[in-house]
C-alpha cells in the first residue's frame, strides 16, 4: 500500500518536473545555445528575452510607427518593418531576433544570400506557423511540404499552365468589365480601388475555383476577407504558452466561427459536385479549380489522391494567396500611376497599340511590355508580401557560417528591393525603366534582391495568373478612364498579413 501511494505521490512530480524540464529547455536553454553559436560566427542581434524573444519590442516598434499617416514617399521600409530597419543598422547586414522562442536570423548579405538560395534543403523548407496561423491558413499549397506539398505543387502546375490561363482570360475579362459598368452607373468620380479590386478579385477566383458555383463561392471568400483581419490582430499578441488552450478571448470565438462556416459550406459544394461527377453530370469537372480537385479526390492512385480536408484547405489557400497578392498589386498600381501620370500616359499608348478599343486577348497580354515594367517596379516598392521565410530542416553549413537545425532564414523583399546599394540612390523612386531590360538583368546582377514571388521549389505557382490579371484589369481602365490621386488619400500603408492601406486608395477617375 505504501509503495502504491509513493507512486500515485510522485507520478504528478514527474509529470510536472518533465513538463518544467521541457519548457526551461524550449524557452531559455535552447535560445541561449543558438545566441552563443551564432554570436561566436559573427551573427548578433538584440538579447533574448525569456518567452516572448522580441515579440513585445516589435509590437511597440509597430506600433509606434504606424501610429499615424506617413508624407507621400515610397520608402516604407521603416514604417512597415521598423524592428529590421532599425536593427540592421545596429548589428550589420545579418541579424538573429526571436518571434517567442524562435529564432530567425535575417539575411541581407549579397554572397550569403546568393549560397543560400542555391541550396534545396533550405529552399524547401517551410517555417512553423503557429497555432492561429495553422488554423488559419490550414494544409494548402503554401503552408504544406513534404509529399503532401509535391502532390498539391503538381495539381496547382497543371491548373496554372499556360493553355490553362488562356481559357481563364475570358472569364478575367467578364469579371473586369461588370466591374467598369459598375463604376459607370455609379456616376461618382471618386472610388476607393482597394475595395473595388477586393471585390474584382474576389468574383475572379470564385468563377475560377468553383465555376457555375460562383455565387457561393464569393459568401466563403467574404467570411475569409472577414477571417484575416482578426488573425492578423491575434498574430500581433504576445501570450504566455498553453494560454489559447484555456482562455479565448472574443476575436479568438470569431475566428472560430467563421472557420467552421467556411468549412461547412465548401465541404456541402464539394459533396453537391462530387454527386454530379460520380453521374457524369458535371460539364466543370475539369474546367474549374474545384473540379481538378475534386478529380484528384477520385484517384485511385494514393500519391495524387486527395481528402476532403485538402480540398478545403486548398480552396481557402487560393483565395488568400490570388486574393489578397492581386487585389493589393492593382491598388498600389493604380495608385503609382496616379500620382505618375506621365507612365499612366505611356501604359495608356501600348494598351491602345496592342488592343485598340478591345478587349484584351490573351496573345495580346505578352506584348505589354511597358505595362510589365510599371507592374514589376510596384512589386518592387509595395510587394504584397513583405517577406519570404525558410526553415533550416538539419544543420547546414553555408560558407564559413553554420546554421543551426530549426532556425528560420528571414528573407526581406523591403529591405532587398529598396535598398541604395542594390538600385542606386534613386532607390525609393518609382522609375519602371530600371526593369526595361528585364527581371533577369536585375537577378542575374544581384541575386535575391528582387523577389515578389518567393524563390526556388516554392516559388508561387500563380504568379503568371497575377500578372496576367492585373495587366487585364489596368489595360481595360487605362481604355476608359484617367485618374489622379484623391486630396482624400491618406498614406498609411501596414502590415496586415500583407501589405494594405490603411485607409484604402481614393482616386479620381475622368472617363476619356
Amino acid at each position: 500500500m505504501v509503495t502504491f501511494l509513493g507512486v500515485l505521490i510522485s507520478l504528478p512530480c514527474f509529470i510536472l518536473f518533465l513538463y518544467l524540464f521541457t519548457f526551461v529547455h524550449k524557452f531559455w536553454w535552447v535560445p541561449m545555445r543558438i545566441t552563443h553559436v551564432m554570436s561566436s560566427q559573427g551573427i548578433r542581434g538584440p538579447p533574448y528575452s525569456f518567452i516572448y524573444g522580441n515579440a513585445k519590442d516589435i509590437s511597440n516598434m509597430m506600433k509606434k510607427s504606424t501610429s499615424s499617416p506617413m508624407d507621400m514617399s515610397h520608402y516604407i521600409f521603416p514604417r512597415v518593418q521598423p524592428h529590421l530597419d532599425s536593427w540592421l543598422h545596429v548589428y550589420g547586414k545579418n541579424i538573429l531576433y526571436w518571434q517567442g522562442p524562435q529564432p530567425q536570423l535575417v539575411v541581407k548579405e549579397p554572397r550569403l544570400l546568393k549560397e543560400i538560395m542555391s541550396i534545396r534543403e533550405i529552399s524547401m523548407g517551410r517555417q512553423d506557423m503557429g497555432t492561429i496561423s495553422n488554423k488559419v491558413f490550414g494544409g494548402g499549397l503554401v503552408f504544406s511540404q513534404g509529399d503532401k506539398w509535391a502532390k498539391q505543387r503538381k495539381l496547382a502546375t497543371h491548373a496554372f499552365n499556360g493553355e490553362r490561363l488562356k481559357n481563364i482570360v475570358p472569364a478575367m475579362v467578364e469579371s473586369v468589365d461588370m466591374m467598369l459598368k459598375r463604376w459607370k452607373d455609379a456616376g461618382t468620380k471618386e472610388k476607393d480601388v482597394y475595395e473595388e479590386f477586393k471585390t474584382l478579385t474576389s468574383e475572379v477566383i470564385s468563377r475560377i475555383v468553383f465555376g457555375s458555383s460562383y455565387e457561393e463561392g464569393k459568401q466563403i471568400f467574404q467570411k475569409q476577407g472577414v477571417l484575416i483581419p482578426l488573425a492578423a490582430k491575434q498574430l500581433s499578441k504576445t501570450r504566455i504558452p498553453g494560454y489559447k488552450m484555456i482562455f479565448k478571448d472574443k476575436d479568438d470565438l470569431e475566428i472560430d466561427k467563421l472557420l467552421a462556416g467556411i468549412r461547412d459550406t465548401i465541404t456541402n459544394m464539394i459533396r453537391i459536385r462530387e454527386n454530379t461527377i460520380v453521374s457524369g453530370d458535371d460539364s466543370n469537372s475539369m474546367t474549374d479549380y474545384l473540379g481538378i480537385l475534386l478529380n484528384s479526390y477520385h484517384d485511385v492512385d494514393e500519391n495524387y489522391k486527395l481528402s476532403i480536408q485538402d480540398i478545403v484547405d486548398e480552396c481557402r489557400t487560393f483565395y488568400i494567396a490570388g486574393h489578397g497578392t492581386i487585389s493589393l498589386l492593382l491598388s498600389w498600381a493604380t495608385l503609382l500611376l496616379g500620382f505618375h501620370t506621365e507612365w499612366q500616359e505611356t501604359a495608356r499608348e501600348e494598351v491602345r497599340e496592342v488592343f485598340g478599343n478591345q478587349n484584351p486577348s490573351s496573345e495580346g497580354i505578352a506584348r505589354l511590355k511597358k505595362m510589365g515594367m510599371i507592374i514589376n517596379e510596384t512589386l518592387r516598392l509595395y510587394p504584397p508580401t513583405l517577406s519570404t521565410i525558410r526553415k533550416v530542416l538539419k544543420e547546414t553549413r553555408v560558407g564559413d557560417l553554420v546554421l543551426l537545425a530549426n532556425i528560420n532564414l528571414h528573407i526581406s523583399r523591403l529591405a532587398l528591393q529598396q535598398d541604395m546599394g542594390i538600385w542606386g540612390e534613386d532607390a525609393h523612386l518609382f522609375k519602371p525603366e530600371r526593369f526595361s531590360e528585364g527581371i533577369a538583368n536585375v537577378i542575374n546582377k544581384h541575386p535575391g534582391a528582387f523577389l515578389p514571388f518567393g524563390y526556388g521549389p516554392r516559388i508561387c505557382v500563380g504568379s503568371n495568373f497575377a500578372i496576367d490579371e492585373a495587366k487585364i484589369a489596368l489595360s481595360m481602365i487605362l481604355q476608359r478612364y484617367r485618374f489622379t490621386v484623391s486630396p482624400n488619400y491618406v498614406h498609411a500603408p501596414i502590415q496586415l498579413i500583407t501589405l494594405c492601406p490603411k485607409y484604402g486608395v481614393q482616386l479620381m477617375f475622368q472617363p476619356l
